[in-house]
């Protein structure tokens, strides 16, 4: 699993371990990779994934993998003008470089197996585009339809694929992190249920699960089917406001 060592990542780690996965866990930070290693049982493999000669290396130091979690991302949102090209890089390298590269080297030692899983931890910002999230959106839209056609080229070798969508989660990762706050009647959810969500991909099969509460999964739904009234209505809600929170509170740390 990649971005072990993220807020959510480290709730994947745990619950994935108690159904009984056997975890290699990879980040950037060694300060909480070892030690959360050490608390599942698992290994741990210190890996800078915008680093173009680190994923193979990875991935050979891994040995053979069953289940793959791409949960690796990079904060993105902001406009477009206040990043720079380095940082433009980045994003992509981490958020849909990455996976590709990771999917393309694990898929085709699963294929020969005929069995494995490939999971993606995206965004609804995969599915529905908003202002001032123009890259976020970019890598996660990419994602989504990477996996979609993966999938299908991955059935006739009894391999899945799988994304799952967090909306706004609490307690811990990228919006958390911001100290952004929710328009009344805007949902979130857990980093355990993004968890749950995974480990129910992985058992089922599921190409797409979605993690938030009803009504932010219909807006959603319709920001896809009609995204230029989605954006109007955006607007009027403010949201505007909270992807500028989630910007600033992200500056620091992209």
């Amino acid at each position: 699993m990649t971005g072990a060592t993220g807020g959510i990542g480290q709730v994947l780690a745990v619950e994935l371990a108690a159904r009984g996965g056997r975890m290699t866990l990879t980040g950037r930070r060694i300060d909480l990779l070892e030690p959360l290693a050490e608390k599942v049982g698992g290994r741990a493999i210190p890996a800078d994934l915008t680093d173009p000669d680190a994923i193979e290396k990875l991935l050979d130091a891994a040995g053979e993998i069953d289940v793959l979690v791409a949960n690796a991302a990079l904060p993105a949102t902001g406009l477009l003008t206040d990043y720079s090209i380095d940082e433009i890089d980045r994003a992509l390298d981490v958020n849909l470089r990455a996976p590709i590269i990771m999917a393309k080297l694990t898929a085709q030692r699963m294929a020969t197996r005929r069995r494995g899983h490939l999971v993606f931890i995206s965004s609804l910002s995969g599915k529905a585009a908003s202002a001032q999230a123009s890259l976020y959106n970019a890598t996660k839209f990419g994602l989504r339809g990477f996996a979609l056609a993966l999938r299908e080229d991955m059935r006739p070798h009894n391999v899945g694929v799988s994304t799952v969508f967090p909306g706004y989660i609490s307690d811990s990762g990228m919006f958390a992190d911001s100290g952004a706050t929710l328009p009344r009647g805007v949902g979130t959810r857990s980093p355990q249920d993004v968890a749950r969500a995974t480990i129910r991909a992985i058992e089922n099969n599921l190409a797409e699960v979605d993690v938030a509460p009803l009504g932010l999964r219909l807006a959603t739904l319709a920001g896809a089917i009609t995204p230029t009234v989605s954006a109007a209505v955006q607007r009027r809600m403010g949201m505007q406001k909270i992807t500028a929170q989630l910007a600033e509170g992200q500056r620091y740390k992209r």
